[in-house]
């Protein structure tokens, strides 16, 4: 997730889908099924309860403010209407600190779902954003593919916080969800493995590089292609190629997923690993059998 100008099909393909964003937002909340979300809201859920919160009335209770931020996807300064995410999350769960000590899953409607610590979400920074301040229009076109980045931006201010693979900034964000990330995606645990073994390592760097955009049997993010079924992308990538492809996917071709240049030759043998454990342990939701 996460540009260029679009050519004429794509852009009539942005255009087609901001239509059908009018009519509702539909997003997966497990691992079968979808749910709409009326246009303008966002969906806070926890323990199987969710509430529906319309912009107007979350801005009502927070009171957006003008920040500027070093954005990272329009690749320097701007300035939104936003709130503080902890004002967000009390609206939404009764108390900010409900997200303290566990894990949140922050769902976009294109498919992205990243999975972040509660406790980071706390440290300060970050702003829910509802409006380019800007512009009265709307929030400019947005990343490689220029979508509109609406209902909301996740947007952080502070140094260093513009980098995405350290910190989230979802834009399209359309739910907050407190679960844990084993719980909410079962089958992307590998079952068997041994703590500390090469394949738990891998596991944790899926969860924290890759789920936003990839699933495993099913489950995980919707951006960008399931890596185990129906074939797991070990059996038909060899090793070498997946290792460049992963650490500078843009070498190989113009794509929104991004670079991975900061992880080591280590963590690589451990995603590959992880990759190929679970080749052995494929459950499809999609399949024939389900």
């Amino acid at each position: 997730m996460h540009g260029r100008t679009p050519g004429r099909k794509r852009l009539a393909t942005v255009r087609a889908m901001l239509r059908l964003r009018s009519l509702a937002l539909v997003i997966a909340l497990g691992a079968s099924h979808a749910v709409a979300i009326e246009p303008g809201s966002l969906r806070f859920v926890r323990e199987g309860n969710s509430i529906d919160v319309p912009k107007d009335e979350l801005a009502r209770a927070c009171g957006p403010t003008v920040v500027q931020v070093d954005d990272p996807y329009y690749a320097g300064p701007k300035r939104f209407r936003a709130c503080a995410l902890e004002d967000v999350l009390a609206r939404g769960f009764g108390a900010a600190d409900a997200v303290a000590g566990g894990d949140v899953l922050l769902r976009a409607a294109d498919g992205y779902t990243r999975a972040v610590s509660g406790d980071q979400l706390l440290l300060g920074g970050a702003f829910l954003a509802f409006s380019d301040a800007d512009r009265a229009e709307g929030f400019a076109p947005i990343d490689r593919r220029q979508v509109d980045p609406a209902p909301f931006y996740l947007v952080w201010r502070g140094v260093g916080r513009n980098d995405t693979s350290a910190w989230p900034w979802p834009y399209q964000l359309a739910a907050i969800e407190i679960v844990p990330f084993e719980r909410r995606f079962p089958h992307t645990v590998p079952e068997g493995a041994s703590p500390g073994s090469l394949p738990r390592r891998g596991y944790a760097l899926f969860r924290d590089e890759c789920s936003a955009c990839h699933a495993i049997n099913g489950e995980g993010g919707k951006v960008g292609p399931d890596l185990n079924v129906p074939r797991n992308i070990t059996t038909y990538r060899p090793a070498a190629q997946l290792r460049a492809f992963i650490r500078r996917p843009q070498s190989f071709r113009y794509t929104s997923m991004p670079s991975h240049e900061h992880l080591s030759a280590d963590d690589l043998d451990a995603l590959l690993a992880y990759l190929r454990y679970m080749a052995t342990r494929q459950y499809d939701p999609g399949g024939p059998d389900h």
